[in-house]
């Protein structure tokens, strides 16, 4: 049993890695990682809600009629989607602000939809909790991943993640590649990190 979940856990940080594996989620990972702090937050809350909508799902998928199920799971993850809302709102209401339709836009995010049809919905609660885990840390670690790379190079800054501190990482004399932290230069870095990650994986 947990060997299974240590399984079901670690496939979601590397094997099946939402953007770089299974290609999911790309209109986040494209449109909010121009800064680290963006990138971190919306990470953590799709965390948040793939997390607790996986272990309700799997709880109550005895109660859920067959046929009604896929409104059952919208329903039970923009619950979550909202209780990270009004959290984000309530804690970090800068970030709040950056993140702006991104965080509703993951009652409809596909990677929670997925994992409740395919996995939450026929599994026990524990693998359940472990797959939404890993799934959004991996998620996470792509957001954050992206996002470093883009702002440094496009800004030469990091901002820190629910503080809005911005960390100038070199000294006044360099001149930014501000093509990173434009629409075009998000497509750019995805390819070169999807690039990386199909490498190592054949590796």
């Amino acid at each position: 049993m947990a060997k299974t979940v240590m399984q079901e856990f670690t496939k979601g940080v590397w094997a099946e890695i939402p953007p770089f594996r299974l290609v999911l989620g790309l209109c986040p990972i494209l449109a909010v990682t121009k800064t680290f702090e963006n990138a971190v937050g919306l990470g953590v809350a799709h965390l948040f809600v793939l997390i607790c909508a996986n272990i309700l799902i799997s709880l109550l998928k005895d109660f859920m009629p067959k046929k009604i199920r896929i409104v059952c799971y919208i329903i039970t993850i923009a619950t979550f989607v909202i209780v990270a809302e009004l959290l984000i709102q309530a804690f970090a209401y800068p970030l709040f602000l950056k993140l702006g339709i991104f965080i509703p836009l993951l009652a409809v995010n596909c990677i929670p939809m997925a994992r409740a049809e395919a996995f939450a919905s026929k599994k026990d609660v524990l693998p359940s909790f472990a797959d939404g885990l890993g799934l959004g840390l991996g998620f996470l670690i792509s957001l954050s991943a992206l996002a470093l790379f883009r702002e440094v190079l496009g800004s030469g800054t990091i901002t820190l993640p629910f503080t809005s501190t911005v960390i100038h990482i070199f000294d006044s004399s360099f001149n930014p590649f501000s093509f990173m932290v434009e629409a075009p230069g998000a497509f750019v870095c995805l390819g070169l990190m999807l690039c990386i990650m199909n490498t190592l994986g054949k590796k």
